[in-house]
């Protein structure tokens, strides 16, 4: 049973949380962007956050601001977020209140999160499946508490948040990897204006029952010594025996929902009588009572606290705001690959197939960076990839390092902001672009926005190797172009190599490069067997070789004579593109030169945009359908940019506007851009 000093300290802190959630209400004009306080929430929070050290990790959710006055900040921080300010510690005036990131060294790890409605456990699964591999592997990163404590991870949700599907892989893989974190489920018995009752046919502690291996725990959130007590036995419980733990606790809700989905709104006033009834403060008090503590220290208590909070609120309201010149500040991470290096075509070489060149230069990046791992769907020892991508991989490593996961891909892409946070760097794989979508909401809600939204302080590094394209009957869902759709996602890096030498040197950026980087690799390239990709093979750069992101190559010279007539034209193209850009060329003797973008972002607009004004004439060539394209986005751009030097308008081709690949080869081909329509269009551009 905690004694009394620390009932005291959680007094305190319970009062805190209140007279702040009570300033806020009372001054809501200048509480002006939406909020939400841990009111009814108190006793589980505090209970939480007390017994937390600085190599523990915890992931709040969007009412947790007392767990966060537990684990040691201070209401003045918390406001400088309430109110968006220059000074917000977390995210400098761009996040909502109580969306908290940390890697202040006294308190424990905070990672950047969303709105935590269930998204966050998989990055905060991500980050116990890091530690289990660190300490699996002894490594130096591994950091323990003062007396050589083992850190545990706490994910905090509310109950509702539990029928989302990704909490679901993420219980499945914690229990399948045996992972040291916690789920700590705060059960309000609401979900905005649906009761339980409505949305759910169980709470959290019946659902997890269903996970072999998570051990459950239950307890009143609203008494604090009980859950300080259940709180005690779970965390003693995880840094010991580093396995998974539920934690139930059954709480009031007290306040608003948030600021602008008011209590009054939905609640009716037997409810809310119900739920008053369980306050926490007035059974901690009751608790203290008992313990003889008098009232005049306790009305002392909440004399100082009244105080402490209102002279904060004074000083951050009158704190500065943000500078507009910082708005696009820390949408990535800076990269120290900026420059070409190492032999790009030894003397001595082999050419090797594309799909070759990948895997060598996942197993050197292997052998340097002990820190790197491999997983994804079958890329593990028996398979090793349905591409033979990761051939050999396994066997090298071992299975800790390359790995099979389950048909998860919000759990693969997601988990990688965790795992990054604690220093693993992984490279992981979708095993079809026609399979990425469920991980968008992973890649968009928390990958894309962890740099900007946390200041910079936690970039994701981390690969995402995508298989695409279509060829030979693949079908409709084997066969998908995702280009445009990630290029809507601002805060990712995205490469399209064409060639074996592109594909080695861009995964050594990718992978260096401190920001999430996803390879786009098109399965139709991987082995040079469609007729004219014979020159996707190349001679295999050296293991130093690093090819920057962001750098096109002119992979087609036009005749210079013809270019001096005015009589060339360039296609701006990049993966299948090339080689049906090629064999097109070859009809035309000297008169196209072709330009490979190699990444798409970031893109090289000076080289597409020098080429362009050069020849007057452009056309700019996809295999994804136009409509709406990234294709037709860079022809307005290349339009704007060139405008004077144009000799006719730019041009688009890419395939049919049609929602899928069709499986029949024939009705493929009229889908597809060919070599032959490409021909025709060029013969209009040339006048030919």
């Amino acid at each position: 049973m905690p004694n009394a000093d620390i009932l005291l300290h959680a007094y305190q802190l319970m009062i805190t949380a209140k007279k702040m959630a009570d300033i806020y209400e009372a001054n809501r004009q200048i509480c002006k962007y939406v909020h939400s306080t841990s009111r009814g929430h108190e006793a589980i929070q505090i209970a939480t956050g007390m017994q937390l050290l600085p190599c523990d990790f915890v992931s709040p959710y969007y009412r947790d601001d007392s767990l966060l006055l537990a684990i040691g900040f201070s209401p003045y921080q918390l406001m400088l977020q309430l109110l968006a300010k220059a000074d917000d510690p977390f995210s400098a005036g761009r996040s909502y209140y109580c969306h908290p990131n940390s890697n202040d060294a006294d308190k424990p790890r905070i990672i950047h999160q969303s709105s935590a409605t269930g998204m966050q456990a998989i990055p905060t699964t991500g980050i116990a499946q890091g530690l289990r591999f660190l300490q699996q592997t002894n490594s130096p990163l591994f950091q323990t508490g003062p007396n050589g404590e083992a850190p545990v991870v706490i994910c905090s949700m509310g109950d509702n948040s539990v029928t989302e599907g990704e909490v679901s892989e993420s219980f499945q893989f914690a229990v399948l990897k045996q992972l040291p974190i916690i789920y700590l489920i705060q059960d309000n018995n609401w979900g905005i204006s649906a009761t339980a009752e409505e949305v759910r046919t169980m709470n959290a502690f019946e659902f997890a029952g269903g996970f072999k291996g998570m051990h459950r725990m239950q307890c009143d959130g609203s008494d604090f010594i009980s859950s300080y007590e259940i709180m005690e036995q779970a965390i003693t419980f995880v840094r010991k025996e580093r396995k998974p733990v539920l934690v139930h606790a059954n709480v009031p809700l007290i306040g608003h929902h948030t600021s602008g989905v008011r209590k009054e709104f939905y609640r009716s006033k037997e409810d809310l009588l119900q739920h008053k009834l369980n306050d926490p403060i007035v059974k901690l008090q009751q608790s203290l009572t008992q313990k003889r503590i008098d009232h005049d220290r306790l009305h002392k208590i909440e004399s100082n606290a009244k105080e402490l909070v209102k002279q904060a609120f004074e000083a951050a309201a009158q704190a500065p705001e943000p500078s507009f010149d910082t708005v696009t500040d820390h949408v990535f991470a800076p990269t120290l690959v900026t420059e070409e290096k190492g032999t790009r075509q030894p003397t001595e070489g082999n050419k090797v197939i594309m799909v070759d060149a990948a895997l060598h230069a996942i197993e050197e990046i292997m052998q340097a960076n002990p820190e790197a791992i491999f997983f994804g769907q079958d890329v593990g020892r028996r398979l090793g990839g349905v591409f033979r991508e990761a051939a050999t991989l396994a066997n090298k490593f071992g299975d800790h390092r390359v790995f099979n996961t389950a048909i998860q891909e919000a759990y693969i892409i997601g988990s990688t902001v965790g795992l990054s946070a604690v220093g693993v760097k992984p490279i992981v794989e979708v095993q079809f672009a026609d399979y990425i979508y469920p991980g968008l909401n992973q890649l968009v809600t928390e990958i894309s926005k962890s740099c900007y939204l946390s200041g910079g302080k936690f970039p994701v590094n981390m690969v995402l190797r995508v298989p695409v394209g279509a060829y030979g009957g693949g079908g409709p869902y084997h066969s998908g172009s995702i280009e445009s759709t990630l290029l809507t996602i601002k805060g990712i890096k995205i490469c399209y190599p064409s060639n074996a030498a592109d594909i080695k040197g861009l995964l050594k950026a990718a992978f260096y490069d401190p920001n999430p980087v996803v390879m786009l690799e098109h399965k139709g390239l991987y082995w040079s067997k469609l007729p004219g990709t014979e020159e996707a093979k190349t001679i295999e750069p050296s293991p130093d070789y690093i090819l920057p992101l962001g750098k096109a190559n002119i992979a087609l010279h036009a005749n210079e004579e013809r270019l001096e007539r005015g009589e060339t034209i360039c296609i701006i193209t990049y993966g299948m593109g090339i080689y049906l850009a090629k064999a097109a060329a070859a009809k035309f003797n000297g008169h196209i030169e072709i330009i490979d973008l190699r990444t798409l972002f970031p893109l090289d607009e000076n080289l597409v945009f020098e080429t362009v004004k050069k020849h007057g004439k452009c056309l700019v060539l996809t295999e994804e359908p136009l409509n709406n394209s990234f294709c037709e986005a860079l022809a307005l751009r290349i339009s704007n940019a060139c405008y004077h030097w144009l000799d006719a308008k730019v041009e688009t081709m890419g395939s049919l506007n049609l929602p899928a690949v069709p499986i029949n080869i024939a009705l493929e081909a009229a889908m597809l851009p060919t070599t032959e329509k490409l021909i025709e269009r060029i013969k209009l551009l040339l006048n030919y």
